[in-house]
């Protein structure tokens, strides 16, 4: 599975340490940055191209981080076609992509855990679309607020 990944400085840690467990359980992981970490840069550069890549098929799926995944969250939902959210529990991280069919995970590099955020990760990761059909009546009406 291709997954993108991108923070800026307040979740640039945490992104490095998902790349590498990501990685390591098989995953294809592209880096939208920040490729170094610089305390000046901004979320929408990283997250927005990934975000994009997302919406374009480019990746299966996304995971953005900043500091809080607040500023996450509004920037990847700005683009057309995302479903992004900010988890900060186990049941919200699968349940979003069985219900909402969530695409893009979002994460907050300052008060998230390593070992959660691994945890969450997986959960969205493994997670699969039910496809009901309230679920995608749901869906329907909020691609239309995107026209």
């Amino acid at each position: 599975m291709k997954i993108g990944i991108a923070a800026d400085h307040g979740g640039y840690e945490l992104k490095e340490y998902l790349k590498k467990y990501l990685t390591g359980e098989g995953y294809d992981i592209t880096d939208y940055g920040a490729l170094a970490l610089n305390p000046t840069d901004d979320y929408p550069d990283f997250v927005v191209p990934l975000a994009r890549a997302v919406a374009e098929k480019k990746m299966e799926k996304g995971i953005a981080i900043c500091g809080s995944g607040v500023g996450a969250a509004i920037a990847a939902n700005k683009i057309k076609g995302i479903r992004a959210a900010l988890i900060n529990d186990y049941f919200s991280a699968h349940q979003g992509v069985e219900d909402d069919n969530m695409n893009l995970l979002c994460l907050g590099g300052r008060v998230t855990a390593s070992s959660a955020a691994q945890e969450y990760a997986m959960a969205f990761l493994v997670a699969v679309f039910s496809g009901l059909a309230r679920h995608k009546r749901r869906l329907k009406k909020i691609a239309e607020l995107e026209k």
